[in-house]
């Protein structure tokens, strides 16, 4: 039986995902697909994702492919308490979730999920199939495989692996093409601005923006600070990365270095402490903290709070301001947590129609094709990520070149020279 807030609101939450439904196309194509052909019937799917409208788009179409599904939150603040609602109401989804609930009330909901004994799981960040592999161990000969739609999650299921703790096949959802391309830089990279400007009202123009990480999150994050008018300023651990972003024409450097002139912070890294005390003591009035990384341990909250002399919560929504020894003033938006999805509504629906097309179709190849994989981390096929991006293509009317027989015949043959 399914634990949410309200649901009586259930008729906002229709509404919402009605409108992002409407810039879903690919994904609503996949649903008519397996609406004929329901290549999951019979199977049990248990889920932990944000719970937004979305999500409740992907929701649906693993539902007309035949498919029962259990849905926990992967996060208590991005969770939208109209679209669970509405999942449970008019789509029967069992969901366990509430905004803000506790650690324990969160890990309470993983739980609930995997009671109804899953085929199949999708994860967003590792902490469902964390708990199979610790608290619910008993549960692992039933799970066929899954997917992880996170970097964050796609790391720590490669380290299952590497000690061989992983008990079953793993598709790293997250680095298809179609995924991280898109949906981590143009997604996050508008989200989390959206998220930071919605929180603070703050002016980006002339402000000095320091992004922890380059990767394809960092990058967009860039991009899209330096197109508001920022002086942008990149901290890597990564040579390569770090090069890319020079070439670029973003300034590098250390965080130690960064944190003197920031005016704001944003972390898209995967790891911990990325800010840290000794940054924190260097910060100067008034700067803006946000993590846009998976968990939040990107930010050493905890520090923060130890430093403070006093902490005035809610000064704006998701924005609590600690007041140091000094007299320095720190913001922290959303307590340290994806602030695109807690002080925004996180991705574009047109963005997370590309992610999300690739995990339906992902799951209908495991289906039948988990028999065949070893417990470790896979890849997408590659035809999976080609065809998401043809009906993308497709949804936007962009026709592309094909090969001619002679250029196939050229790109496939070694004796053909200059």
């Amino acid at each position: 039986m399914s634990d949410i807030a309200d649901v009586s609101l259930a008729y906002e939450g229709v509404k919402r995902i009605e409108w992002a439904d409407r810039s879903m196309p690919v994904l609503r194509q996949i649903r008519e697909r397996f609406t004929k052909e329901r290549p999951l019937d019979g199977l049990r799917i248990a889920a932990c994702m944000h719970i937004t409208t979305e999500t409740a788009c992907l929701i649906r179409t693993l539902q007309a492919g035949g498919a029962s599904v259990a849905l926990a939150s992967s996060n208590p603040l991005s969770t939208q308490d109209d679209t669970a609602a509405a999942l449970v109401q008019e789509d029967g989804t069992e969901v366990f979730a509430r905004a803000g609930i506790d650690r324990e009330g969160y890990y309470a909901h993983i739980h609930q999920a995997l009671e109804t004994g899953p085929d199949l799981v999708l994860d967003d960040g590792c902490d469902l199939v964390n708990t199979l592999h610790t608290d619910r161990t008993d549960l692992l000969p039933t799970v066929k495989a899954g997917c992880e739609q996170t970097t964050t999650g796609v790391i720590r299921l490669h380290q299952m692996a590497l000690e061989g703790a992983l008990r079953f096949p793993m598709v790293a959802v997250n680095d298809t093409d179609t995924k991280h391309m898109f949906d981590n830089r143009y997604g996050t990279g508008q989200s989390t601005l959206d998220g930071i400007i919605r929180a603070t009202n703050t002016l980006l123009a002339g402000k000095t923006v320091v992004i922890a990480g380059f990767g394809y999150c960092g990058r967009g994050l860039a991009e899209r600070a330096r197109g508001l008018g920022a002086r942008v300023v990149i901290t890597e651990i990564d040579p390569v990365k770090a090069l890319d972003a020079a070439l670029q024409g973003f300034a590098v450097q250390p965080m130690a270095e960064a944190a003197v002139d920031g005016d704001v912070f944003i972390t898209v890294t995967g790891n911990r402490d990325v800010v840290n005390a000794e940054h924190l003591a260097l910060m100067k009035d008034g700067a803006i903290l946000a993590n846009s990384g998976h968990f939040d341990v990107e930010i050493d909250v905890r520090a923060l709070e130890e430093m403070a002399v006093a902490v005035h919560h809610g000064v704006r929504p998701q924005t609590d301001e600690y007041v140091l020894a000094d007299g320095r003033r720190l913001v922290l938006l959303a307590e340290g947590r994806l602030v695109n999805l807690a002080a925004a509504e996180g991705h574009p629906a047109a963005v997370m129609d590309m992610s999300f097309a690739d995990q339906a179709l992902t799951c209908a190849w495991l289906a039948t094709a988990h028999a065949s994989l070893p417990a470790a981390v896979h890849d997408v096929p590659k035809e999976i990520d080609t065809e998401v991006a043809r009906l993308k293509l497709a949804s936007m009317a962009i026709s592309i070149d094909l090969l001619t027989p002679d250029q196939e015949d050229y790109l496939h043959s070694w004796r053909i020279g200059s």
